[in-house]
């Protein structure tokens, strides 16, 4: 790495917004790999500005730190990744997202039916449970993820 670009852990935090101490957990998390000089300091890469950045972008998504660090292990160390790493990465990113959208829009759907019967037919009520029976079918509000109730069509 030549030092002129070089960044400090103190310059990497004040081009990423991140506190000192959040590079640091994520450089014990595997995230972010800094070389260090002869006085023992961190220096960054100018490429660690934009895997820090996609970092806080993935948890804003709700990514946890291992899913974002599977995804970032394909990344080459050596070299600045290019547009055709951060593709791959995105091509993955992408299906989650998709698929998170599919099932927010589901629940906005049933919500909307919720909001709007009034609960004037309990027995159509994705949310009624009478005597708890949706508990066969595992956790949760099982009936808005998609479980019918027996006999109901």
């Amino acid at each position: 790495m030549r030092s002129t670009d070089a960044l400090s852990i103190g310059q990497l935090a004040h081009r990423t917004g991140l506190a000192v101490s959040a590079i640091r957990y994520y450089e014990t998390q595997g995230l972010i790999r800094p070389a260090r000089n002869a006085g023992g300091q961190r220096r960054f890469l100018r490429s660690d500005i934009r895997r820090l950045s996609f970092v806080r972008i993935a948890q804003q998504f709700g990514f946890t730190l291992p899913k974002i660090s599977a995804l970032m292990a394909g990344l080459p160390d050596e070299r600045t990744p290019t547009k055709r790493d951060w593709e791959k990465i995105s091509r993955e990113f992408r299906t989650t997202l998709d698929a998170q959208i599919q099932t927010l829009e589901k629940m906005r759907d049933n919500l909307d039916g919720c909001i709007g019967c009034g609960c004037l037919s309990l027995k159509k009520c994705r949310l009624y449970n009478p005597e708890d029976n949706a508990a066969r079918l595992g956790p949760g509000p099982r009936y808005v993820m998609g479980d019918r109730p027996v006999g109901v069509d």
